[in-house]
């Protein structure tokens, strides 16, 4: 018996090897292309944030925050991320990890509850501070302005990019603030989102309609706000399609 059948099989199954192989290798080039264009300053900080996910999962609030803290204290160093969408990220994030210890509240204490909402919401607004102002900053620049803006933060007289080709942080950095433009409004209405829970929380019903509003003026397709809206207006919860599941809109849409 034939492993590999006739010629013609045996030849399309060294193609299709061969094929695998390309893409193996192109993708390998391409991911250490990427990580080599990314910003040296800030890269500890992309390393800390792989973390993040799984602590979050575990219900380890202190070491997120910490975690958090963390990857602040290296974005802060340097001007050009001191107001960043990345560290509007943060700041949301610790909305999400208050907001989460005020709803486990085992004690059922109303003062430590509303204490860990009163937290949340100065973060969370921070947030949407950060990410207004980086829109407004950021949001309408042209490919010209964008990266003339840019040159004044990644100079080759830096010692971070000393010997090093400028020209490839640059490019790497204006195509992550290019995507940005299209993520932050979704970013900003999940802090809207995570504005209208904890006035939800604090029976604020009047002021959390207006913020899953607000999400969803930013962002049609925010599901979780339109569930929190459908739960204060006493209607059914919706579920994602399986379509949407399967294929989610593209970020470019509302």
């Amino acid at each position: 018996m034939k492993i590999f059948g006739n010629k013609r099989t045996r030849v399309f199954i060294i193609i299709m090897v061969a094929l695998v192989l390309i893409a193996v290798a192109v993708s390998w080039f391409w991911f250490r292309y990427e990580n080599q264009s990314a910003d040296p300053r800030v890269v500890d900080a992309n390393i800390l944030y792989a973390g993040y996910n799984d602590l979050a999962a575990e219900g380890n609030y202190p070491e997120v925050l910490t975690l958090l803290d963390s990857i602040e204290s290296i974005y802060v160093k340097f001007p050009h991320y001191n107001d960043s969408y990345e560290v509007g990220v943060l700041y949301n994030n610790r909305a999400a990890v208050y907001v989460s210890m005020a709803i486990s509240e085992q004690d059922n204490d109303s003062l430590v509850k509303d204490s860990l909402l009163s937290v949340a919401e100065k973060f969370a607004l921070t947030s949407i501070e950060i990410y207004n102002r980086w829109l407004e900053k950021w949001g309408d620049l042209d490919e010209y302005k964008t990266t003339e803006l840019l040159k004044l933060h990644f100079k080759s007289s830096d010692p971070f990019f000393k010997g090093k080709d400028i020209d490839r942080y640059i490019k790497k950095r204006k195509k992550e603030i290019n995507e940005a433009r299209f993520e932050t409004p979704r970013r900003l209405s999940a802090s809207h989102t995570n504005l209208g829970i904890i006035y939800r929380h604090k029976l604020m019903y009047d002021k959390a309609v207006e913020e899953y509003l607000k999400a969803l003026e930013l962002w049609g397709d925010n599901l979780a706000a339109e569930n929190n809206l459908n739960i204060l207006m006493n209607k059914p919860l919706k579920k994602r399609s399986t379509f949407r599941k399967i294929f989610p809109k593209d970020r470019r849409e509302k």
